[in-house]
């Protein structure tokens, strides 16, 4: 079954885990004893209604003080796909959180409150999802309960979206803008009566109509060698496969290689799936590849088609965001991990800060804190192939590792 993952953003309070809860209540998701505790603890406050938003808020800060800190993975499925929803916090404090929440995401969900309309926080999580090249976007304008149901509020808010829409730099998002209360189940699952001037789609029927080929940002084909494979028995004595998942495009039997970072040239032989082989190994698809020739392969290299090859540098620039309490300054020394190799290296610039707001740049940054978002130089200290994130999500991507700690504190997007 198809597999969607989705990210929610949305300001404090904006109803982003009561729309979840929402979703997973009307889809019947829900657990009957999770249903129970729901209905008991919003009956212990005094609510007239379900608290939805105990289904996803599951820290005890988290449910104390009615906001999300952490991101936190609901999964639940229809008869047609599965949903992996990453309910991302909406304080400027956890950007860092909702970076991490929408890098793997195909979809994303932005809740505005209808009372408040685009503010600050919205321009803040348009930015992410323009930065992380996420393809399709709801805007959903929740609480229009609130607000009578009025369409002149709704077409307000749309409006003041557009124009910050203007701003952006990557132009091939699909945008749908749809009214939603979240509390009552307007237009989350079901199509709401309250709003007859609203013509379109619930979220969830959206999401349900999303094509693959929609959502998934395409490239150029790109194989990271995560095992080599040796039997080494009798039926299998010279076997040499390589396991690994195709990004990008798809690898046919016949098409001429390259394996870096050697720069080995080779055909395909063979594309096995466990024990069945076919002859295309579509895009995200988890295969085992034999060459005709037997060559040198080892766990983290790449193999890439013979005219399409990435970028092999020693030095990369990146839009950056530092994710840890310690400063990333000038001449610091990190480890690189892009893909399945992890490389030493070394913060050569840090060019200028890219305010998440799209109020523009800081140049003369001498350090960046947690949750910036930068641009920066590295060197390395070997030869890493990569390509630009706008051409290939996955292979223009990496996670910085403190060598000391080995905790992550950064992720990166190569320009």
């Amino acid at each position: 079954m198809e597999v969607l993952k989705i990210a929610t953003a949305g300001s404090v309070d904006d109803g982003k885990s009561t729309l979840i809860g929402r979703i997973l209540y009307d889809t019947k998701s829900l657990t009957t004893d999770k249903l129970e505790a729901i209905e008991a603890t919003s009956k212990k406050r005094g609510y007239d209604y379900l608290d939805f938003s105990l289904a996803t808020d599951g820290l005890v800060a988290e449910r104390e003080q009615g906001i999300t800190i952490d991101v936190a993975h609901i999964y639940f499925s229809t008869k047609n796909k599965s949903y992996i929803i990453a309910d991302t916090p909406g304080h400027v404090e956890y950007t860092r959180n909702m970076v991490t929440g929408a890098s793997t995401s195909q979809a994303s969900i932005i809740l505005i409150d209808a009372r408040k309309g685009v503010i600050e926080q919205t321009n803040r999580h348009f930015f992410i999802n323009n930065l992380l090249r996420i393809k399709d976007v709801v805007v959903a304008i929740n609480k229009m309960d609130l607000v009578d149901y009025s369409e002149d509020v709704y077409n307000k808010i749309k409006a003041d979206f557009e124009e910050l829409m203007s701003k952006r730099d990557y132009q091939d998002q699909n945008i749908s803008f749809i009214p939603v209360s979240a509390l009552k189940g307007d237009n989350v699952v079901n199509k709401s009566e309250n709003m007859p001037w609203y013509t379109g789609e619930s979220i969830l029927t959206h999401l349900e109509n999303l094509d693959k080929a929609d959502i998934f940002n395409t490239g150029t084909p790109r194989f990271p060698v995560q095992y080599v494979i040796r039997p080494k028995t009798e039926e299998y004595h010279d076997y040499r496969g390589y396991a690994g998942k195709v990004y990008g495009g798809n690898l046919s039997v016949g098409d001429e290689v390259v394996v870096l970072p050697s720069q080995t040239e080779s055909k395909i032989k063979e594309i096995y799936f466990y024990d069945e082989t076919f002859e295309t190994a579509s895009r995200r698809s988890s295969v085992t590849i034999t060459l005709e020739d037997d060559v040198n392969v080892s766990r983290g290299d790449m193999i890439v088609k013979k005219d399409d090859l990435p970028t092999i540098e020693k030095q990369f620039t990146a839009n950056v965001c530092w994710m840890d309490s310690k400063q990333l300054t000038p001449g610091g020394k990190y480890v690189v991990q892009h893909g399945i190799n992890k490389v030493l290296a070394k913060v050569d610039t840090i060019h200028h800060k890219i305010n998440p707001d799209y109020s523009g740049i800081e140049e003369d940054v001498t350090g960046l804190g947690m949750n910036d978002i930068a641009k920066v130089s590295f060197k390395l200290n070997k030869p890493i192939f990569y390509d630009k994130f706008k051409d290939h999500r996955t292979n223009g991507s990496f996670i910085v590792i403190d060598p000391q700690s080995n905790s992550t504190v950064g992720a990166g997007f190569i320009q």
